[in-house]
């Protein structure tokens, strides 16, 4: 039987009080990193599969062990949808969950680098989904959660609809302050679906939690 999720524990009361401070200054920010080694040989691997490809491409980001990723191609046959994950403890499982579709491909590779690399390289995304993502409560972690960190002027710049679900609420509200923060529109309501589309999305509502989903047209 499988363990249930524990629901999140936070210090964090509302809205973080530095929302509008650091993501103000990451959109008017540049990042000085230096790009990894192997993000850089995992986007070669990603634009050698991609080919001459002119239609819609998908980003599935922090995609785990990739389940989300293939259910993703299904649904968009006609698009090329690329899974992306840091962790190659997950993606190497992604065998368990892989099947004969030939338009998708998970990857191993620092998602903030991949994430310049796709711009630096002018690619636009048609969807981009951001499903159930580290958290990250505790207030100190604020720049850790992906709208407060140097990758959302990234993630604006890709276009396409953005698409994020959680199962932490607040997350979601600060998803959409900090897109309102960057004049882009949005809106964010309980999501529930006959189907889980990811493991972690599977165990949270076994244990009763629900989903938040934030939807923006980018």
């Amino acid at each position: 039987m499988q363990q249930k999720s524990r629901s999140i524990s936070t210090n964090q009361v509302g809205v973080h009080q530095n929302l509008h401070k650091v993501v103000s200054r990451q959109l008017a920010s540049v990042s000085q990193k230096p790009l990894s080694e192997h993000t850089q040989q995992a986007f070669q691997q990603a634009i050698n599969w991609l080919g001459d490809w002119q239609g819609e491409l998908i980003l599935d980001s922090c995609c785990g062990v990739g389940e989300s990723t293939v259910n993703i191609a299904q649904a968009h046959p006609n698009a090329r949808v690329i899974g992306i994950d840091k962790s190659a403890l997950r993606t190497d499982k992604h065998q368990a969950y892989a099947n004969t579709l030939e338009n998708y491909l998970v990857l191993r590779a620092d998602l903030k680098d991949f994430l310049r690399l796709l711009v630096i390289h002018q690619k636009k995304l048609s969807k981009h989904y951001l499903l159930y993502p580290n958290p990250y409560p505790k207030s100190a972690h604020l720049q850790r959660r992906w709208y407060a960190c140097s990758a959302l002027k990234d993630i604006l710049s890709l276009g396409g609809t953005l698409e994020v679900r959680s199962n932490w609420q607040l997350y979601i509200q600060e998803f959409s302050a900090a897109l309102c923060i960057a004049n882009i529109s949005n809106q964010f309501s309980e999501f529930a679906s006959d189907k889980a589309i990811t493991p972690f999305e599977r165990k949270y509502w076994q244990s009763g939690q629900s989903s938040w989903q934030l939807l923006a047209d980018l």
